[in-house]
C-alpha cells in the first residue's frame, strides 16, 4: 500500500484567484454622419485583477479608462476580444448582483434624502426592508453621513464631497464582492479626496476587490496593490509599485555655488532656485562629494529617494511619444 496516498499536501504559495480578466479586448466606435469614421478607444487590452486587490487604472483624460470600465460592467459590448468577471463572461446578468459601481458623473434623484436614496438602491437589489434597516445605518456611518442633518437632507443640498460619499454607499448596498469606481476623487477638494481615500482603505481592510480609474497619481500610490497605465487606448504596463518603480533608489541633492557645466555631469534635471541648485545625482556619491571641492561647490542636503509614480508615468508616456491629451 502506498504510504503517501493519504498524506496531506501543503500549498507552498497562496492561489491567486482572478476576479477580472480580459484577453485582447478591443472597442471601436463609429462616428460621423454616415458612421463611416472609426475611433479605436481600446486596443487589444489583456489584464487580470485578483481577489482582494486594490487595482488602479491610470491614464490621461481620453485614454480609454472609462471605456474599459463600461466593457467590464457590460454597459457596452466589445468589438473583439473576451473578458470574464467573477468567472462569468462579461455582461452576465447574475454577476451584477455581486458588484458595486460608482460612475464618474453619477445622477442622483435631487429630492430624495440620503436615507431614501439608499432605500431605493436597496430595493433595486431586492434587499428586504428588515435588512435595509440594518445595512443603511452602517453604510451611512462608513461614509460619514450618519448624522440626522446629513441623512435626512435632500441630495440637491449635498456638496460634491457628500454626493461622492452617498454614491459610494449605494455602490456597497448589496455587499458586493467587487467594487468599480470611476474617477472617485475627481473634482474633490483635499478634504473630500482624503475622505474617499479612507473609505477605499476601509474596504481594502475588509478584503473587497476594488477596481478604480484615476488620473490623481498621488492617491493611487497610497492605496493600490497594483496599477496599470493606459494611454491612447493602449495598455502600457501593469504591476505592483515595486515592480514598476523598482527597488533602486537615487539621491536628490541640493547645494550652492560651483561650476554649473561640471555639475551637469553629475546632477540630472539640474535646476536653480533662490541661489541653490537641485537635481538627481548620477554616479557614485563618494566621487561626487570629492569633486565638490574642486568645483568650489557646497552641498546643503543629500536625500535617498525612489522615483514617484508620477515621474514613472511621465517617463513612460514620453518614451512612447504620447501626450497628456490622450
Amino acid at each position: 500500500m502506498d504510504s503517501t496516498a493519504n498524506r496531506p499536501t501543503a500549498l507552498t504559495t497562496l492561489e491567486r484567484i482572478p476576479v477580472v480578466q480580459t484577453s485582447q479586448l478591443r472597442k471601436v466606435y463609429r462616428t460621423g454622419f454616415w458612421l463611416n469614421q472609426k475611433i479605436e478607444s481600446l486596443k487589444n487590452c489583456s489584464l487580470s485583477v485578483y481577489q482582494g486587490e486594490t487595482f488602479g487604472l491610470l491614464g490621461p483624460n481620453g485614454a480609454g479608462k472609462t471605456t474599459l470600465l463600461k466593457l467590464l460592467l457590460g454597459i457596452i459590448r466589445p468589438t473583439s476580444g473576451r473578458g470574464w468577471l467573477l468567472g462569468k463572461p462579461l455582461g452576465d446578468l447574475a454577476v451584477k448582483q455581486q458588484i458595486g459601481y460608482l460612475p464618474e458623473n453619477a445622477y442622483f434623484y435631487d429630492f430624495l434624502t440620503g436615507w431614501e436614496f439608499l432605500q431605493l438602491a436597496g430595493g433595486l437589489f431586492q434587499i428586504p426592508g428588515s435588512v435595509q434597516r440594518q445595512v443603511i445605518p452602517r453604510l451611512l456611518e462608513l461614509v460619514g453621513l450618519s448624522q440626522s442633518a446629513a441623512r435626512n437632507k435632500q441630495l440637491r443640498q449635498y456638496s460634491k464631497g457628500m454626493l461622492q460619499r452617498i454614491g459610494m454607499a449605494q455602490a456597497l448596498i448589496n455587499d458586493p464582492e467587487v467594487v468599480f469606481l470611476d474617477e472617485p476623487m475627481s473634482g474633490l477638494d483635499p478634504l473630500g479626496r482624503y475622505q474617499i481615500r479612507e473609505i477605499i482603505l476601509s474596504l481594502k481592510a475588509q478584503g473587497k476587490t476594488i477596481f478604480f480609474n484615476s488620473h490623481i497619481l498621488s492617491d493611487v500610490e497610497k492605496i493600490c496593490d497594483r496599477v496599470a497605465i493606459l494611454a491612447q487606448g493602449e495598455l502600457i504596463c501593469t504591476g505592483s509599485l515595486d515592480e514598476l518603480l523598482g527597488t533602486a533608489y537615487t539621491y536628490r541633492v541640493r547645494g550652492r555655488g560651483g561650476n554649473l557645466e561640471i555639475l551637469k555631469r553629475w546632477v540630472k534635471q539640474l535646476s536653480l532656485e533662490d541661489n541653490c541648485w537641485y537635481g538627481k545625482l548620477q554616479g557614485e556619491p563618494q566621487e561626487f562629494l570629492a569633486s565638490l571641492r574642486l568645483m568650489d561647490a557646497q552641498l546643503i542636503a543629500m536625500t535617498l529617494t525612489r522615483s514617484s509614480l508620477e515621474e514613472f508615468f511621465m517617463e513612460e508616456l514620453q518614451q512612447r511619444g504620447m501626450t497628456l491629451s490622450g
